[in-house]
């Protein structure tokens, strides 16, 4: 039952969630942090790093939409105030109907960045490869399939940028982080049904409201996950759970 696309959009999520959010953290640590400071700091490239999948390729814009839809729950104004001040430190650019692009140095940057990360993968989860490649397989087929019912933020953040010669660990984790977004946009759909906003929902407490919120988050979360059999799921929530962070 579990297993089921539904229960496991629900299931999967925390898997993901926590190699995601721990491997850029460790990130950080091993040296992103240094990387942020050469630059700037978080000042001037924040919203490269959180963007890096759309900004890092040639031409790769976000729309003032997909940017919206991606800082749903921050304060528009500060997220404007930010933006402002990575467009003053030379790393990124606005153009004229709002979409957003990385600069010549801001591409500099998540050069690095995206050196960094194969690095820290490559370390992290050595001894993985097979495990890696299977994982970074399954990831690509469910972008795939969540492009049927993605929303603005899903949108702006996929496809991940990947050239040739992309490291294995690399892709693993853009396509972990990407395909976050469409379970955070069936997010938004379910609370946007039930009446609520960014703020009302982040205030609500649990409850049987707060369930039913979640229920229809994981209905709309679930149809890349019937692009797999029961055993691929099976598969895939033990190969993210062996993996360290």
């Amino acid at each position: 039952m579990y297993l089921e696309p539904e229960p496991f959009a629900a299931l999967v999520a925390p898997a993901i969630d926590r190699l995601v959010a721990g491997t850029m953290a460790a990130g950080r640590a091993a040296g992103g942090a240094e990387i942020s400071q050469r630059y700037g700091g978080p000042d001037a490239t924040g919203f490269l790093v959180e963007f890096r999948t759309r900004l890092a390729g040639p031409g790769g814009a976000v729309t003032p939409a997909g940017f919206a839809a991606v800082t749903r729950y921050r304060e528009r104004a500060a997220c404007l105030r930010v933006l402002d001040k990575q467009v003053a430190h030379g790393m990124i650019r606005r153009g004229p109907e709002g979409w957003v692009q990385a600069t010549e140095r801001g591409h500099a940057f998540l050069t690095e960045i995206y050196a960094m990360h194969a690095t820290l993968t490559a370390g992290l989860w050595s001894g993985a490869e097979a495990r890696i490649a299977r994982l970074a397989e399954t990831l690509g087929r469910l972008l795939a399939a969540a492009e049927h019912t993605a929303g603005e933020a899903f949108a702006a953040m996929a496809p991940p940028y990947e050239p040739d010669g992309t490291p294995p660990g690399v892709l693993l984790l853009n396509r972990l982080g990407t395909l976050r977004y469409h379970r955070a946009d069936a997010h938004a759909a379910a609370w946007r049904a039930a009446g609520h906003t960014a703020r009302s929902i982040t205030d609500l407490g649990p409850g049987p409201e707060r369930a039913a919120i979640e229920a229809d988050t994981n209905r709309r979360a679930a149809p890349p996950y019937a692009q797999l059999s029961t055993e691929e799921r099976l598969h895939l929530l033990a190969d993210l759970a062996a993996l360290p962070n």
